[in-house]
């Protein structure tokens, strides 16, 4: 669901929401109205939520094309492995990037030693399309620490930068067009500037009620707020509240999104799902378990 706002902001859109077993994933993009910001194509939402002993989360094998996956975590602990061979496990506040380039398979599950006793899981994932002369990029892996990722606290507010360049400030994250993705927190009352450096911004609430200055209404968790291009924005919290900001310039060909797959041609699109269908895709060492494509995909 979407609906248009006042002055500055040009969208506020409602996610999806959907329930894998009890996991609740909400998804603000693609929506109905909206299908990107900058080159973010694909903002999901997931937790929190919590798991007894012998339980977890088991996100199979799967293919990508002509992304980046960035993953970030509130809460809890996952352990990534892909057909390149890395396995990593990712906590709260550090930052795994996976360029799948000209093709990738990974899965995300809970490590055994948080499956033994139960657990919790909390965080967001974001797609970021690559520039059409990138699409076809070698795969890679980055894992980046909590001290490698730039920080600025003062103020009330505790900014981390985790991919892409904001005020000055860069983050050793590999990307491959202009883009910015901040985790930010505020305390109530305290203020935080977003310039016009970037064309398209947009913000996702995830914790507490924050206002935009001189716009009507209070926002709370789970808002995406897009804003439109130029305007200097400034958010202010009600209460304490900490939201993910991210956009960057738009990629000026259309994108199609089918499954796990994006890319500027649709053919390539058909040419990887038959790879996947007839298993041609590499495989992750490790972790043998397959998923079919989906029934609806032609």
């Amino acid at each position: 669901m979407s609906y248009l706002s006042n002055a500055d902001i040009e969208q506020v859109i409602l996610p999806s929401s959907r329930d894998l077993g009890g996991f609740s994933v909400r998804r603000a993009l693609p929506s109905a109205m909206r299908q990107m910001v900058g080159p973010f194509i694909f903002l999901d939402s997931f937790g929190p939520v919590r798991f007894g002993a012998g339980e977890g989360i088991d996100t199979r094998p799967h293919p990508h094309i002509g992304l980046s996956t960035l993953t970030y975590l509130l809460e809890g602990e996952l352990l990534h492995r892909d057909s390149e061979s890395y396995v990593q496990s990712i906590s709260p506040g550090e930052v795994n990037l996976m360029v799948a380039g000209s093709g990738i398979v990974h899965s995300e599950r809970t490590p055994e030693h948080i499956r033994k006793d139960g657990g919790k899981l909390a965080g967001l994932q974001s797609w970021i399309a690559l520039p059409k002369q990138s699409e076809e990029t070698t795969p890679r892996f980055q894992h980046l620490s909590v001290n490698e990722l730039p920080t600025v606290s003062g103020e009330g507010i505790n900014m981390k930068l985790l991919a892409g360049t904001l005020h000055g400030r860069r983050a050793p994250t590999t990307t491959f067009s202009d883009l910015f993705s901040a985790d930010i927190q505020l305390q109530a009352g305290a203020r935080y500037r977003i310039d016009g450096e970037h064309i398209e911004r947009a913000i996702f609430v995830v914790d507490g009620a924050i206002e935009i200055t001189g716009q009507d209404g209070t926002h709370g968790p789970d808002r995406l707020i897009v804003f439109k291009p130029g305007a200097e924005i400034v958010v202010k919290a009600r209460q304490p509240s900490r939201f993910l900001a991210f956009g960057g310039e738009p990629l000026p060909e259309k994108r199609f999104i089918r499954w796990n797959f994006v890319a500027t041609d649709q053919d390539r699109i058909r040419h990887a799902a038959n790879l996947w269908r007839e298993r041609q895709f590499p495989g992750v060492p490790g972790d043998d378990e397959f998923i079919p494509l989906p029934d609806n995909f032609n």
